[in-house]
């Protein structure tokens, strides 16, 4: 670290992960264990669970050394009255670095009793760290960004979250089967949590075509929502391939574990605002972003190489303003790119 020796301990304390906050995560985790790669790495999850004790634990495998779940620390002042993290795994221990990524004051006072060579915490911005971003800063709007900004204060340095495909086996193995003897495959997540974020599913369709005439092979992630969607894709396009409706998933069809072992084999991917494209993101694969009504800024997936195209571009607010054409484009400039080795 700059201005003094490098991490042995570093304590990330967040307040709880469910899957999609922990796929929004991961490139933190992985710069964070670039930035520190001798330091044991406790994850702290001190208002709830955290998926990385859990389905997403072999993403992060490597990264983290332990996570610590629902350990009731930064609830409130009652706290005072015991030694910091008492009654948790961590009790009685002290940490070289601490990293405060949730901006709540109180909670902030709370965590800076961790005995701790050095705090980091952009809550008030920066007024209870020990280190502080260069003057100017402004905090970005994604969530992502400022994680990342919150390392580079601690560190001195450039955050880089470069990718480390940690995999759970079963669901690798289960994907290259899915997929075996195909290639030149490119991905389409058409769902999203809400259907005002979905692109119309026959705009999908269409471009699923064009990239099949080619010569790739579509490849469609559906999930649960959407199942009812695969008999209108498959009748469009029968040489599509869509693994998680595929007998041969199991009780995996449903893991974001197999979307992203399914994802590392896509030259490229497109997908709405949605779980999905982060999952598909997890696989740090290119990444083509659809945005209506929400604002790509603060929810665009973190890959490497990644392009958006928003409705406003094209005059309207709704998902059904983005033209076919233009997404077709935006795909083949991602592929070209990736053809020439600058993913």
């Amino acid at each position: 670290m700059s201005g003094g020796p490098a991490p042995e301990s570093v304590l990330v304390y967040v307040g709880l992960d469910l899957v999609g906050d922990g796929l929004m995560k991961l490139p933190f985790v992985r710069a964070l264990r670039n930035a520190c790669p001798g330091a044991r790495i406790v994850w702290l999850a001190g208002k709830g669970r955290s998926t990385y004790a859990g389905v997403l634990a072999p993403l992060v495998e490597g990264l983290i050394d332990t996570v610590v779940e629902e350990a009731g620390v930064g609830l409130g002042w009652d706290e005072l009255r015991r030694p910091a993290l008492a009654g948790t795994p961590l009790a009685g221990q002290r940490f070289d670095l601490v990293l405060d990524t949730q901006r709540r004051v109180k909670t902030t006072l709370l965590l800076r009793r961790i005995p701790h060579r050095e705090f980091v915490s952009g809550a008030a911005g920066y007024w209870l760290s020990d280190r502080r971003p260069p003057r100017g800063h402004r905090r970005p709007p994604a969530m992502i960004r400022q994680m990342l900004d919150l390392l580079e204060a601690a560190t001195g340095r450039p955050a880089v979250p470069t990718v480390t495909r940690v995999a759970d086996p079963e669901s690798a193995a289960l994907a290259d089967r899915l997929l075996a003897g195909r290639d030149r495959l490119v991905g389409f997540a058409p769902g999203a949590g809400g259907r005002q974020k979905c692109w119309p599913l026959d705009r999908y369709v269409e471009l699923a075509r064009r990239v099949a005439a080619r010569g790739r092979t579509p490849v469609f992630l559906l999930g649960p929502d959407e199942a009812d969607w695969a008999a209108r894709i498959r009748d469009a396009l029968p040489d599509a391939v869509l693994p998680l409706q595929d007998p041969a998933a199991g009780a995996l069809a449903g893991s974001p574990l197999l979307t992203i072992a399914v994802a590392a084999h896509l030259d490229a991917a497109v997908a709405n605002d949605s779980g999905g494209g982060h999952m598909l993101a997890a696989a740090d694969i290119p990444l083509l972003s659809l945005f209506g009504p929400t604002p790509p800024a603060k929810f665009a997936p973190f890959v490497s190489r990644g392009a958006v195209v928003r409705a406003q571009d094209f005059g309207g607010g709704g998902m059904d303003a983005i033209p076919v054409d233009a997404v077709d484009a935006a795909l083949e400039t991602l592929l070209a790119a990736a053809r020439h080795g600058h993913r």
